[in-house]
């Protein structure tokens, strides 16, 4: 039995979402009228619920600024070296309640909200995502700046503001069908646009030798205006600035032809220069070598790094500005978050050398010192290589750079490899086979002092094959650094009641440092303890079916096992094998509909690229399946198809919000139970699943993050070998995972070998039914051929072996279901699996490159509060230096 708390205890437990002080409550009325009337200029009479949002949204960010000038204030004194998260993709989400939370001020704010009759989710509902990423990589970079606010680092995330993020993908007849995502039309709250720091950023042109060395003239000029966002560390007082460039025409762009030209035209073409940050590229995993893309990698860094180096020369006022760059790498880190910012490298050389005249040998061991690298991917078809021609035309000084950083690179290589030509092509950052590109990788290896992948398995492969030859010349500088997730947003935000439950019987510390999750392994016997989580789990369930009747119009068994496959649609995170496995469970109810049968709602959901043809009729397919299943009475409410449109951020994370009444009844009575007659309904799929599935080919997965969420909010998972999975399987125990397939090692035999996807289609009854299905038309009566494409590419050349793997994984899914009827074993389970999460918070991940990358150290001396004299803060920066 899970031991009582007092009434104290109880009390102190409250602060994880914020006391509600009646000055609070009243300050923020005052605030929220206020935003209303001078704001949004509007009364209660004609106001709408997105002006309430906003004049929320003002008012929760009043809060913010006093802390965010503080913040600067002190890295100003302190002058702590900075780190610098260069990223073509931050994926937000929304701002609002991860707000709320990280200040404590959600229940004073429900409160308030409540106070003035306004519902709190219909508010929260009218936020835009900001979608600025296509997956893995930009939310990694969100959870990052989290975490790098939370450890108190001198941290700043750098990007573009797209005009539209993410395309919204709507599925009509079956298809995903895309829409642009205007996420700015209604305007930005969070966002404050800095005219006064706008940089040019140069394009085109051509290189001139003079005496003072090259020099790069006749170059169009494309103004880069930054609009910060602020990002609040949880409690801390700490505000950390996300620094977005957007693309703007200078005044004079293409008008000083006037005189010969077209006025209206010139001032149209503008457009033209502000394209750069119009959209989001919409490929994950994917490169597509369009001049508009090599625009916007540079256009980033070179905007950003006149930014680093202005604040780098900036000292104390009254003190001599800096001339010297020789403690550069002392106070500056940039970490590069995969090949796309990799543009910094030469751009920083050019400024050294062409700029403040530094000796090339020198600017070199300064460039290598601050940057570090990050990969993200081994697929070869993800890995940047630009035309050198592109680069000639575009940025004609940065390939000059480039070939000289390779020349000395090669001559190195030459001189330790005597007459090895294979190693030189092999190793060079010019490759020459079917015209010349750039490696952007070689670049980044090369060009920086640490180069790191995302899970140990992922690492092991970048060492051990990718990059084997640099890693062997240089092995010191390879690492790794597995990635993680920030239990801010990921569970307190996603989950409330789990968080509220874990605070009850481990405390809140967790929050700040969830290794402390382990503590939980001391309830895995607990039977009230494995209730109250079950309860969550099937309250989140309920509302979830909610949402999917409502939104899908098919009837959902919340007593189902949810089985959830979310992520990009791509072929090696193999959806085909999953939807193998739904037409399978179809078939068996078919063929013995009296036989018993664990029920399952299997949920789906992704964006394929919209030039990906095999991503979209994978799509098409899950669809097609969904329709006969859903509709079948023989199947009834055994099993249900969800195919989830339009999934992003907002879908995977919007948890049950207790409402005010829950905080007031908790401090009497502290059981989960009242919890359950006190929520919001929100549409939320992680919360909401029981398996999760995690089945990419083992090797290509580099780590995966949603694997994580799944974890730490109570799902089991259903998994290869392969990312991330594998350290999850080691934290909990491979026995408290459903593990099955081919491992690495398998996969790399099974192609020396020579893989025949035909032999498994002629072993495997099951599978061979499946096949046929699908060949003949079953799922498109109308169009028998319509899946033509995919059934070729499973037979004739699947990289990802799907077939290879299908016999295993459906075996693993009988050991699932065979556990699913055993609810306490289940749940049992569940708890052994969120006690062995604590290594997957994005604040190990950074405290990690921290000190093993950056050369800084994470902190929690907190910055004094707004409200604190200046004085305060000179303190807090003298205990900083003294630590």
């Amino acid at each position: 039995m899970a031991t009582p708390l007092s009434d104290q205890e109880k009390r102190k437990q409250i602060s994880i979402r914020g006391i509600v002080g009646v000055e609070n409550v009243a300050e923020l009325k005052k605030g929220f009228n206020r935003h209303l009337h001078f704001t949004l200029v509007k009364d209660r009479n004609i106001a709408t619920p997105r002006d309430y949002y906003f004049a929320l949204a003002h008012t929760v960010r009043d809060h913010l600024v006093g802390r965010w000038i503080r913040t600067q204030q002190f890295y100003y004194e302190a002058d702590p070296k900075r780190v610098y998260y260069l990223s073509l993709e931050f994926y937000m989400g929304r701002t609002l309640q991860n707000t709320m939370i990280n200040l404590g001020l959600q229940n004073a704010c429900d409160e308030a909200i409540y106070q003035l009759g306004l519902d709190m989710e219909e508010l929260e509902e009218m936020e835009e995502d900001a979608g600025l990423g296509n997956g893995g990589l930009g939310r990694l970079a969100a959870c990052f700046l989290d975490s790098m606010a939370t450890l108190g680092l001198a941290a700043y995330g750098y990007g573009i503001r797209y005009e539209y993020g993410i395309f919204n993908q709507k599925i009509r007849d079956g298809w995903q069908v895309e829409e642009a995502d205007d996420w700015l039309r209604h305007g930005n709250p969070w966002e404050k646009a800095r005219p006064e720091y706008m940089l040019p950023v140069h394009f085109y042109g051509r290189v001139e030798q003079t005496a003072h060395g090259p020099k790069w003239v006749d170059t169009q000029v494309v103004l880069a205006m930054p609009y910060d966002t602020p990002i609040p560390g949880y409690m801390n007082n700490t505000v950390n600035t996300m620094r977005l460039w957007s693309a703007r025409a200078p005044n004079d762009f293409n008008l000083r032809d006037f005189n010969v030209g077209d006025y209206i035209q010139a001032v149209l073409d503008r457009n033209l220069a502000e394209n750069i940050s119009r959209v989001l590229y919409p490929n994950d995993n994917f490169f597509e070598g369009k001049e508009l893309r090599l625009k916007q990698e540079y256009f980033v860094v070179a905007a950003t790094l006149q930014d680093i180096i202005r604040r780098f020369k900036t000292t104390k006022k009254g003190g001599p500005a800096r001339v010297s760059f020789e403690s550069f790498p002392e106070k500056v880190a940039i970490q590069l978050n995969d090949t796309h910012p990799a543009m910094a490298i030469p751009e920083l050389m050019r400024i050294f050398v062409d700029m403040e005249k530094l000796d090339w040998d020198v600017a070199w061991d300064l460039t290598k010192r601050t940057f570090a690298y990050t990969n993200h991917t081994v697929l070869p078809e993800a890995l940047e290589r630009w035309p050198v021609e592109l680069m000639e035309t575009l940025l004609p000084r940065h390939l000059q750079i480039i070939y000289q950083i390779n020349q000395i690179h090669l001559d190195r290589i030459a001189s330790l490899f005597p007459k090895d030509m294979d190693k030189l092509r092999k190793m060079s950052l010019i490759e020459e086979e079917g015209g010349k590109r750039v490696n952007m990788a070689h670049l980044c290896i090369v060009g920086s002092h640490a180069v790191n992948g995302v899970a140990q398995i992922h690492s092991n492969i970048i060492k051990t094959e990718v990059f084997r030859d640099f890693s062997e010349l240089e092995p010191q500088k390879f690492q790794n650094k597995t990635n993680g997730i920030t239990p801010r947003r990921w569970l307190l935000l996603c989950n409330p009641g789990l968080a509220e439950l874990i605070a009850e019987v481990i405390g809140e510390d967790y929050v700040k440092d969830l290794s402390q999750l382990q503590q939980l392994s001391a309830f895995v016997d607990d039977a009230a303890f494995i209730r109250d989580v079950s309860k969550v789990k099937q309250d989140n369930k309920v509302k979830f079916s909610q949402y999917l009747e409502e939104e899908y119009k098919v009837k959902i068994n919340p007593a189902s096992m949810f089985d959830v496959h979310v992520k990009r649609i791509h072929e090696y995170k193999r959806q085909l094998l999953n939807c193998l496995h739904i037409i399978t469970m179809y078939n068996r109810i078919k063929k013995n509909p009296t036989a018993p049968f664990v029920p399952r709602t299997v949920i789906i959901g992704g964006k394929a690229a919209p030039g990906y043809h095999m991503a979209k009729m994978i799509i098409k397919l899950i669809t097609s399946v969904a329709a006969v299943v859903n509709s079948d009475p023989v199947v009834g409410s055994k099993l249900k198809v969800i195919f989830l449109e339009n999934y992003r951020v907002s879908l995977a994370e919007k948890g049950l919000r207790p409402t005010r009444h829950f905080f007031f009844l908790m401090l009497f009575k502290f059981r989960w139970q009242v919890f359950s007659q006190a929520v919001h309904v929100s549409p939320s799929v992680i919360p909401a699943t029981d398996l999760s599935e995690q089945i990419s080919t083992a090797g290509t997965e580099a780590s995966g993050t949603g694997n994580m969420k799944f974890m730490l909010n109570g799902a089991l998972t259903i998994g290869t070998m392969d990312g991330a999975n594998v350290e999850m399987a080691e934290e909990a125990g491979e026995k408290n995972l459903f593990i099955f397939g081919m491992r690495v090692e398998d996969v790399a035999e099974l192609d020396k070998k020579g893989y025949d996807a035909m032999s498994h289609y002629k072993k495997i009854p099951e599978l061979k039914q499946v096949m046929d299905q699908i060949t003949s038309g079953f799922f498109s009566p109308k169009n028998p051929d319509l899946f033509k494409d995919l059934t070729e590419m499973l037979f004739k050349h699947d990289r990802f072996k799907v077939f290879a793997d299908f016999e295993a994984y459906l075996k693993c899914q009988e050991k699932v279901s065979k556990l699913y009827q055993k609810p306490k074993e289940w749940t049992k389970m569940v708890v052994k699996n969120i006690a062995a999460t604590g290594k997957f918070s994005s604040d190990r991940t950074i405290a990690e490159y921290a000190t093993e990358v950056w050369g800084v150290e994470p902190t929690d001396l907190k910055i004094p509060p707004p409200n604190e004299p200046r004085e305060a803060i000179e303190e807090t920066a003298r205990a900083l230096k003294k630590m």
